[in-house]
């Protein structure tokens, strides 16, 4: 049997669900946030939304429905201005916010964080080990992800971005220490024409140690947006019984 390393972390089930709002409007989001109910308690705001009009409007009007905010634009830039951008960002009442690049910049944002978690991405879902060598990263995909988990976790971030796939590595070299949020999360094994490639289910997830999963299409393209919400938390719920 293979091992489990479910997260032992005091997050409640119904919380460990991150809707992704990728959508053109913020109407259209506003929408599905209202048909989704009390179903999703967690949502992702990214930069599809951040062209899209007032975003940190968007982001009080899910703070006033008690939701919480993952803000997904993955600053990189020079440290000195990621560091100033999450200082602001901290004030806006967000839970989490995505971070990328070096280990100053990644300096930068921890220093500056105030209450808000910092998750630095590692290695994008949509990369596999051919895109690797198209961005010239002479090394494997497990190999580039460890070695970011491990400097985030030295320098002060509160967790990272990575597949599913990664996570049972990372617990058995880091423990539980990280945050570990995992996109790329299906109901079912993935399909030929998703543009993500390196994926897992909801159990494998968790079972391979993940505190939060992200998940969007299977959601919002469902037939019933809040019945696929409903039976993705009570897959969850399984999980942590």
């Amino acid at each position: 049997m293979t091992q489990s390393f479910i997260s032992s972390k005091p997050i409640p089930a119904n919380e460990r669900l991150i809707m992704a709002l990728d959508l053109p409007s913020i109407e259209q989001a506003q929408k599905l946030v209202e048909e989704l109910g009390d179903s999703v308690v967690f949502y992702k705001v990214g930069m599809e939304l951040f062209m899209c009009g007032d975003y940190f409007g968007f982001i009080e009007w899910l703070k006033q429905r008690n939701k919480k905010v993952f803000v997904d634009l993955k600053f990189f830039d020079v440290p000195a201005t990621v560091g100033r951008a999450i200082a602001a960002l901290s004030q806006k009442g967000v839970d989490l916010a995505t971070i990328h690049g070096n280990d100053a910049i990644m300096e930068a944002a921890a220093a500056n964080k105030g209450d808000l978690k910092v998750l630095a991405v590692t290695a994008l879902t949509s990369l596999d080990r051919g895109d690797l060598d198209d961005l010239g990263f002479q090394c494997d995909v497990r190999e580039l992800v460890l070695s970011r988990a491990k400097r985030a976790l030295a320098i002060g971030c509160d967790g990272i971005v990575s597949s599913g796939l990664e996570v049972s590595m990372l617990r058995e070299q880091l423990d539980n220490k990280l945050l570990v949020i995992t996109p790329g999360v299906r109901p079912v094994d993935n399909r030929e024409d998703d543009d993500q490639k390196r994926v897992v289910t909801v159990e494998a997830a968790f079972q391979n140690g993940a505190d939060y999963i992200v998940v969007g299409r299977p959601i919002r393209d469902a037939a019933n947006s809040k019945a696929m919400a409903e039976t993705m938390q009570a897959q969850i719920a399984a999980q942590f019984s």
